[in-house]
């Protein structure tokens, strides 16, 4: 079992299965959203428990997609594709080890030009 939390505790999480390898997201909207990049992997949604959803404010950034953060701390802990069976959990919201790596970058065409992806992992443009 996995398990996370939102920076004060308001919003905790299990996932009963195992996740996906993680992503890294550098697209224009991870990036306003996480202040860097988002990295997260996808669990079915119902493998997610959440204790204290009346704490989760939803964001919808698109027709397909609405972010999850926690109204008390602000942390980014869901992006959730909402017509699909999966979410995916933010990595940085995981208090118990997972036993994944991160598997790739993608939407690089929009990273910040601050920083340098120099960790060889398959790189995407979108």
């Amino acid at each position: 079992m996995i398990k996370g939390s939102c920076m004060c505790g308001a919003v905790k999480f299990e996932i009963n299965s195992k996740i996906d390898a993680p992503d890294a997201c550098h697209c224009t909207q991870c990036r306003k959203q996480s202040g860097h990049f988002f990295a997260s992997a996808e669990a079915p949604k119902d493998q997610v428990a959440v204790q204290g959803t009346e704490n989760i404010t939803w964001f919808q950034s698109s027709e397909k997609v609405r972010r999850g953060f926690c109204k008390v701390c602000g942390s980014s802990l869901f992006w959730d594709p909402v017509q699909r069976d999966w979410t995916a959990v933010a990595m940085g919201a995981i208090d118990t080890p997972t036993g994944v790596r991160l598997a790739k970058h993608i939407f690089v065409a929009d990273k910040g030009d601050y920083y340098d992806i120099e960790d060889g992992l398959p790189q995407s443009e979108q």
